[in-house]
């Protein structure tokens, strides 16, 4: 049985056939630069000297690809040689430890709560070096109030010792407000946005959501736009409407020709 993000037994590489899909080293050459051009935005943006980076990445609903896109932020991050934590925040719907075919548990939940994270080798990926994955863990009924809490902040502290960036993933903003709970923790959050999928509506709450609660928004991910050049003018419309609330968009993918992604 595996813990944690331990190797499978054999020949059979870390997170399996199907997680190795949804990693960028994998995708079409557009995917491959889109993502590098993503983690070249990231240290733009993020301009001030710092030990350690913490990232949330978010939606406004669920199926927009932000937890393939937190997998693939973090993965061409260690790539590039920097430390890595990739930390599955969404404790109702989690994700990525399916995506990358690994345990659930022991996970997220059962080390703040526990407060034993001093050996993190277990969590370590077969991937990368520097890439290291903790996942969700058992789902608890109060994640909200776990995410804002002083054993979560304690968590994210003895962390950014350790690793050069943590990338969050969260839960939809539109749903839940867990992604609020952790946002004074964060240094900025990360926003996917779906082509042909997220309404103007259901845009608009989010952002305004986000603004409200003084979340700092690092610019978008624009997710899974079609290829075809008549489409490519709904991308320009997106793009103006995020430049009406005054946020970078840097962080969009901007070729004509995306990767699709995974619906989460």
């Amino acid at each position: 049985m595996r813990t944690g993000n331990q190797k499978k037994t054999g020949n059979k590489v870390f997170g399996g056939a199907e997680s190795a899909k949804l990693l960028h080293k994998n995708m079409d050459f557009t995917a491959v630069e889109q993502y590098k051009l993503l983690r070249a935005n990231l240290s733009f943006t993020l301009s001030e000297e710092k030990k350690c980076y913490i990232i949330g990445v978010t939606s406004s609903i669920r199926g927009e690809g932000k937890s393939t896109t937190a997998i693939n932020l973090s993965y061409v991050l260690a790539e590039a040689g920097k430390k890595v934590l990739l930390v599955d925040g969404d404790m109702r719907i989690p994700s990525i430890a399916k995506k990358m075919d690994i345990d659930r548990t022991p996970g997220l939940t059962n080390l703040i709560i526990s407060g034993e994270y001093e050996d993190m080798e277990a969590y370590k990926s077969g991937e990368l070096d520097r890439w290291y994955i903790v996942p969700a863990g058992d789902l608890p009924p109060n994640p909200s109030e776990l995410l804002g809490s002083r054993k979560m902040e304690r968590f994210l502290k003895t962390m950014s010792e350790r690793f050069e960036y943590i990338i969050v993933d969260l839960p939809p903003v539109n749903i839940v407000s867990d992604a609020f709970a952790i946002a004074r923790h964060l240094d900025g959050m990360l926003l996917v946005v779906r082509e042909d999928y997220t309404t103007k509506k259901e845009l608009d709450s989010c952002v305004t959501q986000l603004k409200l609660s003084n979340v700092k928004v690092l610019g978008c991910v624009m997710n899974v736009i079609k290829t075809e050049n008549k489409n490519y003018g709904k991308y320009r419309k997106y793009k103006r409407y995020y430049k009406k609330y005054g946020y970078d968009y840097g962080y969009q993918q901007n070729s004509k020709s995306e990767p699709k992604q995974e619906n989460e």
